[in-house]
């Protein structure tokens, strides 16, 4: 959070290092003076402030628009639920079949609003490209939206997603089903990788910087995971 500081304003990077034209050299023509000889420096200070240095952030707006980080300018400011802190991250995604629980495909995005349900339809496109069969995707309210149910149904597939209390975007045209409600049951699994990503495979904060290396390394991962789960899936 130290990192995240206000954007520099002013010339850019391409007008550093601009000077005159180019011309005849005038201090060429002068004769060379002698340089005194440096005077030793019995101690020197150290000027530069220390990277650990106490920072009161209160009563700060701090937004992305204004602010960046400092160690990775593509990670952004976000919170995931009401009354939760506002922390610099990514956000992770993963498809899973309702079967075993296994992961069939993960993606990573900058952290918004709209990427979840983005990261959703893309995951579906890779997974069953072009295809016209019935399929359902079980999600959390989050994906209680008219704009994505809307998108679901016209890639063919069911929106078994978990309903609002007020203005949900289903009806009783999906939740009549008897496989809806064992959807909202299994769509829980998915808490299992992701916790496992989490705490065994170091995902809850990244040593890596950068969308594309962590992206890699959150694939890498939820691989590792069906691995792990595959041999007892097999012995049983």
């Amino acid at each position: 959070m130290k990192s995240f500081k206000p954007k520099a304003e002013g010339a850019s990077s391409r007008d550093e290092g601009l000077g005159d034209p180019p011309g005849h050299d005038i201090a060429a023509d002068q004769p060379v003076q002698p340089q005194p000889e440096p005077q030793p420096n019995p101690m020197p200070r150290l000027t530069h402030r220390s990277r650990n240095a106490e920072v009161d952030f209160k009563n700060e707006k701090r937004l992305n628009k204004t602010h960046a980080s400092t160690t990775d300018p593509e990670a952004r400011l976000y919170k995931k639920a009401f009354g939760a802190g506002a922390v610099l991250c990514f956000m992770g995604h993963a498809l899973m079949e309702n079967r075993h629980g296994l992961i069939v495909q993960g993606d990573l995005t900058q952290a918004n609003s709209q990427a979840e349900r983005k990261a959703a339809l893309d995951m579906l496109h890779r997974h069953s490209p072009g295809s016209t069969r019935k399929l359902t995707l079980d999600a959390d309210k989050a994906h209680d939206a008219a704009g994505s149910v809307a998108d679901l149904r016209g890639a063919c597939v069911t929106p078994h997603v978990a309903q609002k209390a007020r203005h949900s975007a289903i009806n009783g045209r999906t939740t009549r089903h008897q496989g809806y409600p064992l959807s909202i049951k299994h769509r829980k699994r998915i808490d299992e990788p992701v916790g496992w990503a989490k705490t065994v495979g170091g995902m809850a904060q990244t040593v890596y910087r950068g969308l594309e290396r962590v992206r890699s390394r959150f694939n890498i991962i939820m691989a590792a995971n069906k691995l792990a789960r595959l041999p007892r899936l097999l012995g049983a």
